[in-house]
């Protein structure tokens, strides 16, 4: 039977699946997971519209929950992150409904939600929001067909929150991105790795010796300034958060104000998750050279329209970089249209860290379905015992073994009646 789809060339269907599997090899624990779930079938009859990133990693969770039984579609969460030969290959090799085609407009972006959403699904998988959006907006006919969903990322569960705060989400929605196996690992590891890849493979600059600016200091801001720092460069942060600002400056970073930032610095990155975080004042101080790219989930954190705005023109100098002018004498780089760099310039998070994030998403959905009876409409946490059982296997799969508390241990932490 034909497999529902919008890709854009079945021909790199072979070419998605080699890549698919290479990515499966780093991704040891969801294949543990995988193989449970053929075994056991926790997700039988499920129907599920996932709305993520479309990378080969997320092709291996879509077939770890079809082996668990789930009828599953899959359509972008980002209009630049889609790997077209994993789209043709989870489609045309694995028999998965995919709806995604790197660079599609605003219209096709949204046909392509519609799609998976017209499949009817019980649960949602979404990454940034998005696809719960539509459904609360424009689909709240098909909300009590919906049982539960989860969220990949901070910007989607920051959105679920404030609808949560209004009373108006629809159903429970487990927030995959608070697990600590997920944000103390994919948010900081994956995005300081993979941020870095997409800069340096956009514009092959040397990050050593440049004034490298990480717009806020969350798990994957640190990440950023990790990487950065770590080749060599000289690490400014700005950040609204008082003690995050205090944790950055401990860390032996300098700390200081957009406005001051602005002048000094060579590269800029944006992970905050806000909007507008760099703006037309800032523009207006950058040095002749400067690099400006996003690491957040969505187009919003550079304010592109004010830049164009004061450019009198704009072209692009090289894949995934655009040049704005500013006059005769200075001029100014955007990467990737002010998206997500790591995914529309390089290749997005590392299988292996990956790995847990997604084993997370799978054992949420299965956990969900088990529970949903006693669910309430609003965000739930990962449960602890997915968080710790993620963890003992990620370390099971690299060869670490952990100690355990003796007798005498349990018994002390149990007590309160020892003193000094």
């Amino acid at each position: 039977m034909a497999v529902e789809h919008d890709v854009l060339d079945a021909g790199l269907a072979e070419d998605g699946k080699r890549r698919i599997e290479w990515a499966d090899r780093q991704m040891p624990v969801l294949a543990r997971i995988r193989e449970r779930f053929e075994k056991e079938k926790p997700l039988e009859g499920l129907k599920v519209a996932a709305c993520l990133h479309v990378t080969t990693e997320t092709a291996n969770l879509m077939r770890t929950l079809a082996a668990g039984g789930a009828d599953v579609a899959l359509c972008a969460s980002n209009p630049l992150s889609t790997q077209d030969t994993t789209a043709a290959g989870l489609v045309h090799e694995y028999g998965i409904p995919t709806f995604a085609i790197r660079g599609i407009d605003q219209e096709g972006y949204y046909r392509h939600l519609g799609a998976v959403l017209d499949r009817h699904p019980q649960v949602t998988m979404d990454d940034g929001c998005d696809l719960v959006t539509l459904l609360h907006q424009k689909r709240k006919d098909q909300l009590p067909e919906v049982i539960g969903g989860t969220e990949e990322t901070t910007t989607g569960i920051i959105r679920l929150h404030a609808m949560e705060d209004q009373g108006v989400l629809g159903y429970p929605i487990v927030g995959v991105n608070d697990a600590d196996t997920k944000h103390l690992f994919d948010n900081r590891y994956g995005t300081g790795q993979s941020t870095l890849d997409g800069i340096i493979r956009a514009t092959n600059v040397l990050i050593a010796g440049k004034t490298f600016v990480v717009y806020g200091y969350g798990m994957c801001g640190r990440g950023v300034a990790s990487r950065a720092r770590g080749m060599g460069a000289d690490v400014v942060v700005v950040e609204v958060d008082p003690t995050r600002a205090l944790e950055a400056a401990m860390d032996g970073l300098r700390v200081m104000t957009g406005r001051d930032a602005a002048s000094q610095g060579d590269i800029f990155v944006t992970v905050t998750g806000n909007k507008h975080v760099i703006r037309g004042e800032h523009f207006e101080l950058m040095k002749d050279g400067a690099i400006l790219a996003n690491a957040g989930h969505f187009d919003i954190e550079i304010d592109l329209k004010a830049l164009k705005g004061m450019a009198g023109e704009v072209r692009e100098v090289r894949p995934e970089v655009n040049a704005y002018s500013l006059g005769a004498e200075r001029t100014i780089y955007v990467l990737s249209d002010g998206r997500l760099v790591n995914l529309a310039a390089a290749e997005g998070h590392p299988a292996s860290v990956m790995d847990m994030s997604f084993a997370d998403q799978a054992l949420s959905l299965e956990w969900l379905k088990n529970n949903i009876e006693s669910l309430e409409k609003r965000v739930y946490k990962v449960p602890t015992e997915i968080d710790k059982e993620v963890a003992r296997l990620k370390l099971e799969t690299m060869g670490v073994r952990v100690d355990e508390l003796t007798d005498e241990q349990k018994a002390y932490m149990a007590a309160w009646e020892e003193g000094t």
